[in-house]
């Protein structure tokens, strides 16, 4: 996708200097820096603060974190230990566990002289695998799109929260990829885009992109969803998720399952867009899910651009007060019309993801 007229991926390893180069979201939307990566501890680091987000793209940068590791020290105990490091570092997007697991089957017992070129190949395959299944997520919800407009004959209006877009991704994104897709085939759409307090990756990230690809959008308070609904303003919400059950329970940033309540209430279709990596077949219930709690001045504290151009944090809280910053809800499926994934469209069901994924 595009970023000052360029195309760009969020991720790509530099064969010439042996860094894996990333797009740092923490300067985004005011400072476009592109970031090296010189050893697992720099790959970790990145994850945890959130230089890279969204449960595809923190899969990319662990499969690459390991990549790095071996560059470092191919001995299996380094190798074992940044593969732990790199699973712990978020907790509650499986992708990430998916990506490091994946790895390391691939290099189980592969001799020194040849893990580093295997390794490199597989986590350039998880790259370009998640580019190719976003594209698919896209062109298959692009059928949604299309219905609503050939009923409506006007433009389509999309809720999405927090950001599923192509920055989260390799390329495409997995909520934005039917944007995109219907943007190029020429049916008028507008985003309604959550700020996505507290980090807000809405409006510093997704509406960034979309207005990258000159596609219309007004930026919302997370609340403001709900009357935008009563008042037929909003024809499809898509999401997002960061983990999906193998029952349809949908794991995404915190306020998604508002956003559901608020849909099923209005009649209002709420569709979540994912790649087949970030279901998770083993948990059973979404109590066990894992959900992170970050760090309180998240909430806070603010970011922005100052007078001299500069940015700066500011603190907009009592300083007495306490806050509590659970960055993560789950969304019932029942409250799911559909998942958007690479292989079609399904209800959010056991039943309904066996016959896409058996």
């Amino acid at each position: 996708m595009k970023i000052n007229g360029a195309e760009y991926k969020t991720i790509w390893f530099n064969e010439e200097k042996q860094v894996v180069k990333i797009i740092d979201q923490t300067k985004l939307p005011h400072q476009f820096i592109v970031k090296d990566l010189n050893s697992v501890k720099d790959a970790i680091n990145a994850i945890k603060v959130m230089e890279v987000r969204g449960a595809p793209l923190i899969g990319a940068t662990a499969a690459y974190g390991i990549v790095l590791a071996i560059h470092e020290n191919n001995s299996q105990e380094f190798i074992n230990k940044s593969a732990e490091e790199l699973i712990q570092s978020r907790p509650t997007a499986i992708n990430l566990k998916w990506a490091v697991d994946r790895m390391m089957k691939k290099l189980s017992g592969i001799n020194s002289h040849q893990i580093l070129d295997i390794a490199l190949n597989e986590a350039k395959e998880i790259c370009n695998e998640d580019e190719k299944y976003c594209e698919n997520i896209g062109i298959n919800g692009l059928k949604i799109i299309e219905e609503i407009y050939n009923n409506k004959k006007d433009t389509v209006n999309i809720l999405t929260h927090c950001n599923a877009g192509w920055l989260a991704t390799i390329n495409w994104g997995t909520a934005t990829s039917p944007i995109y897709h219907a943007h190029k085939k020429g049916i008028p759409v507008h985003v309604w885009v959550d700020e996505t307090r507290p980090r807000n990756q809405g409006a510093n990230l997704t509406s960034y992109e979309l207005n990258e690809e000159e596609i219309p959008n007004t930026i919302i308070a997370d609340n403001t969803g709900g009357i935008l609904m009563q008042r037929n303003e909003v024809d499809i919400c898509i999401v997002g998720t960061d983990r999906t059950l193998s029952n349809g329970d949908v794991c995404n940033k915190i306020g998604t399952y508002l956003k559901a309540l608020a849909a099923h209430d209005n009649n209002v279709p709420f569709y979540v867009a994912l790649p087949s990596s970030t279901i998770d077949w083993e948990i059973k219930d979404a109590k066990d899910i894992p959900i992170e709690e970050r760090n309180s001045e998240e909430l806070s504290h603010v970011e922005g651009i100052d007078e001299s151009n500069q940015i700066k944090k500011v603190l907009i809280y009592p300083i007495k007060s306490k806050a509590m910053n659970l960055a993560f809800d789950v969304t019932p499926a029942k409250y799911v019309t559909g998942l958007i994934t690479e292989k079609g469209i399904t209800e959010a069901s056991f039943d309904g993801l066996k016959k896409l994924f058996k």
